[in-house]
């Protein structure tokens, strides 16, 4: 996550100009050594780019990066505000989860921190009144889209570069702040990943460890949640995040069926991947039938077709 000095140092670097260590040292008011830390990791981050001056002096400047791109947009679309004094790596993290009203509780338990944490990170923009409270739930103003795609922009990068540190193929289907589901596109990357204990199988690819095995047309995806348990919730919404179609949605299904997921648990885990019109579709589904599937968000299989599905792989 990009730290309040290398917000500043891209801050004063976001016209596109040049300068030396020692002028951003000056301007943001951080020690010369501090500098120099910050600008290896946003060099290391592709944020940056270096070239050596009159008698080999580092200049430096912005890189072409969707982060940094976002970033010149919130500045000039919201020029009033103090950016790289106001955000933090802890409310840019939060910030991720107010793009609807949301409890402090929820962000807190999806970020695995205190109640107390998310308030002190929301503190900045209550005081500038940047947030939309409705009850106990808060949101993002309007008027702050740009801050919401920078904060997704910064989440998403760190993620992408974990990824390819060590998977160069990789690809972000989906994250969070703390969480995210790549897909890699070559066995080298898959077996990486395989041996790293941080990053588990998920998606179709996870099936076979309950006894549903389908060709897959490529390598698996992977998630990346340390230290969190992968549950049978997670893999069904893996499994359709990113692509809904029919035969994800029936195999979706025939793990719901052969786990007898709870519905209720489903439906809260698929609310932080905008599923749940989705999941409740395909519940309708196994407990009602389908009459008219045009009535459905996605295409489910008739009646027919799962049962077949079902006898074929042996899901009573």
């Amino acid at each position: 996550m990009i730290s309040k000095a290398g917000l500043a140092v891209i801050d004063a670097l976001s016209t596109g100009r040049e300068a030396t260590p020692v002028d951003l040292a000056t301007e943001t008011g951080y020690s010369q050594a501090h500098i120099y830390e910050v600008l290896d990791d946003l060099l290391d981050a592709g944020l940056l780019v270096e070239r050596r001056g009159p008698n080999n002096q580092r200049q430096v400047r912005v890189a072409d990066h969707p982060v940094i791109e976002a970033y010149r947009t919130l500045q000039s679309e919201l020029s009033h505000v103090e950016w790289a004094d106001l955000l933090s790596p802890a409310t840019l993290q939060v910030c991720w989860f107010l793009d609807e009203p949301r409890r402090v509780s929820e962000i807190a338990e999806r970020l695995e921190i205190t109640r107390q944490g998310v308030h002190k990170a929301l503190s900045p923009l209550k005081h500038r009144a940047m947030l939309s409270p409705s009850g106990p739930e808060y949101a993002v103003s309007e008027d702050l889209v740009p801050l919401l795609a920078f904060a997704q922009a910064v989440v998403t990068h760190e993620h992408r570069s974990r990824a390819r540190e060590i998977a160069p193929s990789a690809t972000v289907e989906w994250c969070d702040p703390k969480r995210a589901l790549v897909r890699v596109q070559t066995t080298e990357d898959t077996d990486t990943l395989l041996d790293r204990p941080d990053w588990q199988v998920t998606g179709l690819g996870r099936f076979e460890e309950y006894g549903l095995q389908f060709f897959l047309a490529g390598e698996p995806a992977f998630w990346y949640a340390p230290d969190e348990e992968l549950t049978p919730a997670d893999v069904v919404c893996h499994t359709l995040v990113r692509n809904s179609e029919s035969r994800r949605v029936s195999y979706a299904m025939l793990l719901i069926e052969k786990l007898d997921i709870d519905q209720e648990t489903l439906t809260d885990t698929a609310t932080w991947y905008d599923l749940e019109s989705t999941i409740a579709a395909m519940y309708q589904a196994l407990q009602e039938g389908v009459e008219d599937s045009d009535e459905f968000p996605v295409v489910l299989p008739s009646e027919s077709e799962f049962m077949a599905l079902k006898e074929q792989y042996g899901v009573a």
